[in-house]
């Protein structure tokens, strides 16, 4: 099997999620105690967040772990999260190894699941900047996002609560989606920040639920183990 590279730390509760669904769709996949090597570089969520070159320092942290990856023999890498997907091209180009896009891993999944209008959500950055719908809508897709008071609300509840493992606003989520079921006819919701799906789960909803980390820690491990 191949050996998988994950650029985490963006966020640490996010980067847990990522190591959990990667037990269990390995048992799934192979059993017990089968699992593709896997090597985690978790960076310094401050100096990324805050970083006073914005999106150009940012970009240098990523590359600089993703060449770290290949060093340390990483035959595939992602980043493990949504929002740095901004800089994904960029970031491809500075290693010799394939890169998995979670962008491309949801559009597949999403294709297969047969559904056209679904709601964004994520952070600030992900549900307002181009490169996310883009890419959606580019394949077809009618995407929704939140008015600018919810854009903000969703964002503070991202980085206040579920950064730490606190739900205490899970039922604000579950409304917010239900609300935008009722309004647009969404037919699926795209928790499009890995920190989402701490609080939001298949069933929560009367929507399908896209969990954008548990989809591409699925396709990831569908690379590692393709000989």
């Amino acid at each position: 099997m191949k050996r998988i590279g994950i650029i985490g730390g963006t966020t640490p509760e996010s980067t847990c999620y990522y190591y959990r669904k990667y037990i269990e769709i390995s048992r799934e996949k192979f059993g017990p105690f089968t699992f593709p090597e896997l090597i985690i570089y978790s960076i310094n969520f401050e100096e990324f967040r805050n970083n006073p070159r914005g999106w150009e320092g940012r970009k240098e942290i990523l590359i600089k772990a993703a060449k770290a990856l290949e060093r340390a023999g990483a035959e595939i890498i992602s980043l493990s999260a949504n929002t740095p997907h901004i800089v994904f091209p960029e970031v491809q180009r500075a290693v010799s190894v394939p890169m998995v896009s979670i962008i491309d891993a949801l559009i597949e999944e999403m294709k297969r699941r047969g559904v056209k209008k679904v709601l964004l959500l994520g952070t600030k950055t992900t549900m307002t900047a181009d490169f996310y719908k883009d890419a959606l809508t580019g394949a077809g897709f009618d995407i929704i996002v939140p008015s600018g008071e919810e854009i903000d609300e969703i964002n503070r509840i991202i980085f206040e609560e579920l950064a730490f493992e606190n739900l205490k606003s899970k039922s604000y989520l579950v409304d917010l989606i239900e609300r935008y079921e009722k309004k647009y006819g969404i037919e699926g919701v795209i928790l499009g920040c890995t920190e989402l799906p701490l609080a939001i789960k298949q069933g929560d909803v009367s929507v399908e639920v896209f969990d954008t980390a548990a989809i591409h820690m699925r396709k990831l491990i569908e690379i590692a183990s393709d000989f």
